[in-house]
């Protein structure tokens, strides 16, 4: 997906863009920042080789964020808020695509033990979920797919929840 991202950035400079998947090299991740990326994500390799992460941070840093799949509530953070990850995008896999709403609980609970900003993934399925998110501490962000292709979740509806509280 290189060049799509590449066409995004260069069309949008100023639209922030996070990309992930696949990303294993530190070249990889130069790339994608070169080509006007704002934000990578480190998902497995982040977590099968934590000093990847570290390199990552100390290269780019404020530009690396840490993606984790979870299940039951296990995941392992120690150690990458003194790295110098930015944030974590959470997904709870066990409700990602589900259309049963985010994990509300096991994400703030996630902020709170690693010290780091969590970007909610997996059950974004309406505006109550993203209510339930809003104002939680330690909550950046939320990222949501399926809602809105099935229609579950207005994306105007949603911003204007969280950027001027009019809903």
């Amino acid at each position: 997906h290189k060049p799509i991202v590449e066409a995004i950035a260069r069309a949008q400079p100023e639209l922030p863009i996070q990309i992930g998947g696949g990303i294993r090299s530190l070249e990889t991740i130069e790339h994608y920042l070169e080509a006007g990326v704002s934000f990578v994500i480190i998902g497995t390799k982040a977590v099968k080789e934590p000093e990847f992460v570290e390199e990552a941070c100390k290269r780019f840093a404020g530009h690396i964020i840490v993606g984790i799949d979870a299940i039951n509530g296990m995941v392992a953070t120690d150690g990458w808020a003194n790295a110098g990850v930015s944030s974590i995008v959470y997904t709870d896999i066990a409700r990602d695509g589900m259309m049963q709403g985010v994990n509300v609980e096991q994400t703030v609970h996630l902020a709170q033990y690693s010290g780091l900003p969590v970007i909610a993934s997996g059950g974004v399925t309406n505006l109550d979920d993203v209510r339930n998110l809003k104002g939680q501490q330690g909550i950046l962000g939320a990222i949501t797919g399926r809602a809105i292709y099935e229609g579950t979740l207005n994306l105007r509806e949603a911003q204007l929840l969280l950027d001027d509280n009019r809903l």
